[in-house]
């Protein structure tokens, strides 16, 4: 059983929607159990800064439906250094903080172990990403918001690709995980998606234009994972205006309005359980894990595995895109 009496919240890295139901549900959850909690604002950064304020239940109403971070996110190269560290757990001892839940990314979980492991000091994590690349969790938080984005613009650009019998090429982010473009693909009717995962497999650009993809279709749509491996949608267009002059290409790169708007109700329902489930967590004496959800169950995931082990991807989904787009 834990005795932390204070606990700290921080978000850190790229915003996602949902981290702002997510600092909610941390923050009531710790008050309704008897703590007090402590915002820290800008990440990392703000708890080396000391930009740190006490959060009551009224810091956090009506915040739930609002996209972004309220606590602010920043890079911070003082915290990948020891004597940035030192100074954080100094601050954290400064502000009676004695335990601390961080909601974002890879970068975010892999700060939060190296420091839990130098000041033995406890730490729950929260996967706040829209990339859904960590493993040990079949969501991230913002992941669901940022799929429905991505399928509502690839709706209005078919208008115009269909009006000018155009070939789209459309960029989704996801740094090295294709989860955005195969699923935004199959959700958008897309004819095909370009990722990371299977770039080194197969040209899969040659593979596209061989199947003979626009046999029965006067416009087509083709989402491409951002990625050094795919070399992007400005590089896959680049290559079909020199091996395939015929297409009239475009390209749209989404960019960060994949990050922005109001969360969906999946990504505040999973934000709000995985809040209250941190706390659980150091109540029940976890440190060091990501909260993450197997098969619609709460699951304790260790920092090392979260970060280290690559996240797959179902292999199922790319049958069913190439199917569903003949």
């Amino acid at each position: 059983m834990s005795t932390a009496k204070c606990v700290g919240i921080l978000t850190s890295g790229g915003d996602a929607p949902g981290m702002n139901a997510a600092i909610r549900a941390v923050t009531r959850s710790a008050i309704y159990n008897g703590m007090a909690v402590k915002g820290i604002y800008r990440g990392y950064k703000g708890l080396i800064t000391g930009e740190i304020q006490e959060f009551k239940t009224q810091n956090v109403s009506n915040i739930i439906q609002r996209g972004g971070t309220l606590l602010k996110t920043a890079r911070c190269m003082e915290f990948k250094t020891p004597e940035g560290r030192k100074q954080a757990y100094n601050k954290l001892v400064e502000e009676g903080i004695e335990a601390l839940i961080v909601i974002g990314g890879d970068g975010t979980l892999t700060g939060a172990r190296i420091f839990a492991q130098e000041f033995n000091y406890p730490i729950v994590g929260l996967p706040g990403t829209i990339d859904n690349d960590l493993f040990g969790t079949d969501v991230t938080i913002g992941y669901d918001t940022a799929l429905n984005t991505i399928m509502e613009c690839v709706d209005k650009i078919r208008d115009t690709a269909t009006s000018h019998d155009r070939l789209f090429f459309i960029e989704v982010m996801g740094r090295d995980a294709g989860f955005l473009a195969l699923n935004g693909a199959i959700a958008s009717g897309a004819e095909a998606a370009i990722i990371p995962e299977t770039s080194l497999e197969n040209d899969q650009l040659e593979e596209m234009i061989k199947n003979g993809f626009r046999k029965s279709k006067n416009s087509s749509i083709v989402l491409v994972a951002e990625s050094e491996l795919t070399g992007g949608a400005i590089g896959i267009a680049e290559r079909v205006k020199n091996e395939f002059p015929l297409f009239d290409v475009r390209v749209t790169i989404l960019g960060h309005l994949q990050r922005g708007g109001s969360p969906s109700a999946q990504d505040r329902i999973l934000a709000t359980r995985m809040g209250i489930a941190a706390i659980d967590a150091l109540l029940d004496d976890q440190r060091n894990v990501m909260i993450g959800i197997q098969n619609d169950q709460i699951v304790y995931v260790p920092f090392s595995k979260a970060i280290k082990n690559d996240k797959p991807i179902n292999r199922e989904l790319l049958n069913t895109l190439r199917v569903s787009s003949i």
